[in-house]
């Protein structure tokens, strides 16, 4: 947590558009946002910041999501930040409970706000 105590969520997409909807609706929240649309970046920014959360494209211009996870999975200070993958390569009808493995979540684009930030409260909150 940081110094005011917000939890501080890591949003990864290359579409700038829904990287700024998914930011404002966590920062309206009450969140502290980091934004990139990098993997490679989101790396960096993960391993620097240690954020409580991160929510991850998994088509990405550089290197794809589930690398991101995988890199991150095998650093010792960023093992256990949950990931949730926001991405419109599954379907509405796929997006289930089955979909939640260990620390990984998925959810279908487009997210609704509320489908959303009841999804984080869950993996941050219980």
């Amino acid at each position: 947590m940081t110094e005011t105590g917000q939890k501080k969520i890591l949003v990864v997409d290359d579409n700038k558009e829904e990287l700024d909807l998914v930011a404002n609706i966590l920062r309206r929240a009450n969140f502290e946002v980091s934004a990139t649309t990098t993997g490679k970046e989101a790396i960096e920014l993960a391993k620097a910041q240690k954020p409580s959360l991160i929510i991850l494209d998994i088509v990405l211009p550089d290197i794809d999501g589930g690398e991101v996870a995988s890199v991150l999975s095998e650093d010792a200070s960023c093992a256990d930040i949950p990931i949730i993958f926001l991405t419109g390569i599954i379907k509405k009808t796929e997006e289930r409970d089955e979909m939640k493995t260990g620390k990984r979540y998925v959810l279908a684009k487009p997210v609704t706000k509320e489908m959303l930030l009841k999804t984080i409260n869950q993996v941050l909150f219980g």
